[in-house]
């Protein structure tokens, strides 16, 4: 696939997994290999530039080679300081890149196709932003952010103590993109034991049916 659109991506890891017990839940392994392993796969191809946002020892993920940027705003206020963080590093790094893909880092099942069409339907629609959905529901993580908008939205994060990401993002034209999920959900969330072992058993049925 081309990476013509200027476009960074984001793995958002840096929640603190409690229904999975602690720990990263990107690192727990589906099919042999860790649910990062195959969000980097699918989304690298798409983007110009990709980091992990993360908090804590940046060690653990030493073994991907990618850059691993914390929340600049304190407190863990959730995966909108991770979409800041991913902006400010791609303004910093990358000033001709206009826009930032964010993803969950635990959602093994990811579209190849996810950059390329939010891309088009927001500058189809002339929307400043676009986000995924699937099964009638929107997954506000999943989606692209105008990197001018940056201090928007750390004004809210910081000043307006605002947190969720749907009572931002209604504040500007906003583009809702649906993917099917009639076999798997593309944005099945691996959140408990009990979804590893339901995103194990779909890998197997869909590595049979192959």
């Amino acid at each position: 696939m081309s990476i013509e659109r200027p476009v960074t991506g984001v793995i958002l890891a840096g929640g603190l997994a409690r229904r999975m017990g602690g720990g990263d839940k990107p690192l727990r392994t589906i099919g042999n290999r860790t649910i990062l392993d195959r969000v980097i796969d699918c989304v690298a191809p798409q983007v110009r530039a990709l980091v992990i946002n993360a908090n804590g020892d940046p060690a653990r993920f030493a073994q991907w080679p990618l850059p691993v940027v914390a929340d600049s705003i304190e407190g863990f206020a959730g995966p909108l300081a991770g979409v800041v963080a991913a902006l400010d590093w791609s303004a910093q790094h990358h000033p001709d890149i206009t826009h930032v893909l964010s993803v969950a880092a635990d959602c093994p099942f990811l579209p190849g196709d996810l950059a390329l069409r939010l891309w088009d339907a927001m500058t189809g629609n002339g929307a400043r932003l676009a986000v995924a959905a699937s099964a009638g529901q929107a997954h506000p993580v999943i989606g692209l952010w105008d990197v001018a908008l940056r201090e928007e939205l750390r004004h809210a994060l910081t000043v307006e103590n605002l947190r969720k990401i749907d009572k931002w993002t209604a504040r500007y034209q906003l583009v809702e993109v649906t993917w099917s999920a009639a076999l798997i959900d593309p944005f099945f969330n691996a959140n408990t034991p009990e979804d590893i072992e339901l995103a194990e058993r779909l890998i197997g049925e869909a590595e049979e049916e192959n």
